[in-house]
Formats: C-alpha cells, sequence, structure tokens
C-alpha cells in the first residue's frame, strides 16, 4: 500500500474529497473558529479561512514545519490574514480556550502518538455549543491511504471520542473512502435550571443524533 502525501491543491483528491462538499455537512459558515489539527499544507485549512470569512478564524498546527511554512506562504499569498497557522506537536498544541466553533481531524486521527490526548485539548478549545469532527479512513481494502492495522475503524474512534467527553452525534459516509464522525461535548446539567420559565428543555437541533447513516 502506498503511503501518498496530498498537497493543499491536489486536483486528484479533490475528486474523492471536496472540501466544498465536507463544509455544508459540519455546519462550517461565515463568522466561525475552525481549528485544523493536523492541517498539512492546508488542504481543509486553506478553504475553510475562504469560507468563515475575515470575521471568522482559522487555526491550523501541524508537526511537520514545512507543511506548515508552505501553508503560511499561501495564505500569505492569497491574503488571508484570518489563518494561522504553527508547527507543533498536536498532543501539545491548544489554540485557544473555549473559542471554536469547530476542530476537525482532516485523515490523522489514527496518526498522533496519543490520540485520546489530542481529542482531551480539543475539548478545551471547543466553545461548549462547539462541535468536534473526525474525518477518517473506512476500514475497506483500498490501493492507498495508511495501512489496515494503523485505520481507526468507526467504532474505535467512537470510543475514544467518548472516552474524552464527548457524545457522538452522527455517523455519516464522506464519500467512497471515508467516514465523517460529529461530536459534541457532553452537556453539564444543572438540576436547578433545567425548567426555569421560558425553557423548552430542548436541545438545538444539530445536538439531535440521527440514528442512522447520512451520505455527504
Amino acid at each position: 500500500m502506498n503511503k501518498r502525501r496530498f498537497r493543499a491543491d491536489d486536483p486528484g483528491r479533490r475528486a474523492w474529497q471536496d472540501p466544498e462538499k465536507i463544509f455544508p455537512a459540519i455546519g462550517l459558515r461565515k463568522g466561525m473558529v475552525f481549528v485544523d489539527v493536523g492541517c498539512g499544507e492546508g488542504y481543509f485549512a486553506l478553504p475553510a479561512a475562504r469560507r468563515v470569512g475575515p470575521k471568522g478564524r482559522v487555526y491550523a498546527v501541524d508537526i511537520n514545519a514545512d507543511a506548515v511554512a508552505h501553508l503560511r506562504e499561501q495564505a500569505t499569498k492569497e491574503g488571508l490574514t484570518n489563518l494561522s497557522a504553527e508547527a507543533k506537536e498536536a498532543e501539545a498544541a491548544v489554540a485557544c480556550e473555549g473559542c471554536a466553533d469547530i476542530v476537525f481531524f482532516g485523515i490523522d486521527l489514527h496518526d498522533f502518538a496519543d490520540p485520546v490526548q489530542v481529542i482531551r485539548n480539543a475539548k478545551r478549545m471547543l466553545k461548549p455549543s462547539g462541535r468536534l469532527i473526525d474525518l477518517d479512513w473506512k476500514d475497506i481494502p483500498m490501493d492507498f491511504g495508511p495501512p489496515a492495522e494503523k485505520r481507526f475503524p468507526v467504532k474505535k474512534a467512537t470510543m475514544m471520542i467518548e472516552s474524552a467527553g464527548f457524545t457522538v452525534r452522527s455517523v455519516q459516509d464522506a464519500g467512497p473512502y471515508h467516514y465523517l464522525i460529529i461530536a459534541s461535548r457532553q452537556l453539564q446539567f444543572n438540576k436547578n435550571r433545567l425548567f426555569r420559565p421560558g425553557c423548552t428543555g430542548r436541545m438545538p437541533g444539530f445536538l439531535k443524533k440521527t440514528g442512522h447513516r447520512e451520505k455527504i
């Protein structure tokens, strides 16, 4: 199986993994704060910065200093002043405290030395209403991608995410090679505030568990 490095402008990858189709599925909108953990050369970080606009913010982190340098250069060329990138281990990376609407893992959660710690870091970065997104390789035969023994099947990824204090809200098919997990922070209920006047007690729509697989 070939180990392939994907460029930020890789047209072949876009044919089966298009950020512009994934972003609407995860709810990324103008003005949001998006954290890309394991950003590489910016395949997701660059279009995310364009999408959130000047009132939004993108934080990108990757252990590969050369990839981060390439990302910074491209962001400068495009005038994307809302994007900042840092070369750092994901296990030590906390871009902000409680500021992110979305923390995103783009086909890389299986690469980290301590993925559970990386997920805990994501919890620190997220707003109470924020979402963790794990886009990763399906556990099926294919001619590229990481070796089968290195991949995280959906069940394993779900267990790790939930063990770090998240609730998995949906698992979706994201094209022929990947799955997409959407999770939210576990809500800490205060029993004295559950039924105050004017409070319906209903959860926001995006927090409802789908109970079935969806396709992007």
